[in-house]
């Protein structure tokens, strides 16, 4: 009698073979080895990896389907939900084993989501890099030839996600264990903190982390304001979506109505932005006293002038511009006895934001960045 497993169960047998040949490949084919291995490591698009996992759980759940077709829309008996696979066991794979994978589905990126046809080598999926997706449809092409085993290439991806975490921690192990080295030497001055901060703004994909400068400022100083922010939603979660009036959200201490509202932009702030503040406040539940833009970019006098003449028409709620690094700055020397606290509240948010908001290298950046300051190097 044949032993039928759940797609949990077939997933930690998967797991405990990559654990124990985890120094070890277990493709013989170099071709496909080096397929699975680009698709695993691709850093600037985590889709791949996990529309391959889904679909090859698809799989080995039930042999009969075809791994190329994770669609129900697709009219033929060997199709599947390839998203159902991906949501109800992929993510608490993913999560459990702390795999450097994104936290949410693949087929819900733009890429995958409105697709009704077999994902075979023949269609041109849409996305970058172009490469990731051709080389993921050549994988499942290969299982649905029966040119890989499909258990066998799945302990593989698992194996690499391995490697790629326990890398990922013994560089931020090193990294920290450096900082903790550096303990008890002077405190960096604010005006070290808000040049350490700069620098890390200034690189690439660091869109998320205005918001993460302010909601630091807020949690070390919000008990002597009275104030709270509210927990931070997802970075690429739309307004409409959650509901939300802005990035960071300010609230006073007993009190769930959003008094003051931060949004975040890494460009200059327009007036068709100031219009559509102005429709979020006007929707608002309660009374917003601010709602404030943080910007990295020059602020227009034009556009400030602009903000400022809605006081009135909102009934008292002020609208401002302010640039970023200018905040920062007045902020710590207004709480300079609280700058370490600060810098330490940055870091953790910087360090628990999920691969998606900020990703690896930007982690290790700030580390590296703030060691450098620390040791006067």
């Amino acid at each position: 009698m044949t032993i039928k497993f759940t797609p949990d169960q077939i997933l930690e047998k998967i797991y405990d073979r990559a654990e124990s040949c985890q120094e070890t490949t277990v493709i013989l084919d170099r071709v496909i080895g080096e397929r699975v291995d680009y698709v695993c490591r691709c850093t600037s698009n985590r889709a791949g990896v996990r529309l391959l996992m889904s679909c090859l759980l698809g799989k080995l759940d039930n042999p009969s389907v075809d791994p190329r077709n994770p669609y129900t829309e697709i009219p033929t008996g060997d199709c599947f939900s390839g998203r159902t696979y991906d949501e109800r066991y992929i993510t608490h794979f993913i999560n459990k084993h702390r795999l450097p994978c994104n936290p949410t589905t693949a087929f819900l990126t733009p890429t995958l989501r409105n697709i009704n046809r077999p994902l075979t080598t023949n269609i041109e999926l849409v996305g970058r890099p172009r490469e990731l997706y051709t080389t993921t449809l050549q994988l499942l092409e290969n299982v649905a030839l029966g040119q890989i085993d499909t258990e066998l290439l799945f302990v593989e991806v698992v194996r690499i996600l391995l490697n790629i975490r326990d890398e990922k921690l013994g560089r931020m192990a090193s990294l920290l264990e450096a900082l903790k080295r550096g303990e008890g030497a002077l405190p960096l001055s604010s005006e070290a903190i808000v040049t350490l901060i700069e620098q890390h703004l200034a690189c690439r994909n660091s869109s998320r982390l205005p918001v993460l400068v302010v909601s630091a400022a807020y949690q070390i100083a919000g008990d002597r304001l009275g104030e709270r922010v509210l927990p931070l939603n997802s970075h690429n979660a739309a307004d409409l979506q959650t509901g939300s009036i802005g990035d960071v959200e300010v609230c006073l201490v007993g009190d769930d109505n959003i008094v003051t509202a931060y949004e975040m932009k890494m460009k200059r702030v327009t007036i068709d932005d100031i219009d559509t503040a102005v429709a979020k406040i006007a929707r608002a539940s309660g009374k917003i006293n601010n709602y404030i833009f943080i910007t990295t970019d020059r602020i227009e006098p034009e556009i400030t002038e602009y903000a400022a003449k809605f006081y009135e028409e909102t009934g008292g709620t002020e609208i401002a511009i302010l640039d970023c690094i200018g905040f920062l700055r007045h902020f710590l020397h207004l709480f300079h006895r609280l700058r370490t606290h600060y810098i330490n509240a940055y870091q953790f948010l910087v360090l628990a934001e999920p691969d998606s908001a900020v990703n690896q290298t930007l982690k290790e950046a700030f580390l590296a960045l703030r060691q450098t300051a620390e040791s006067g190097e």
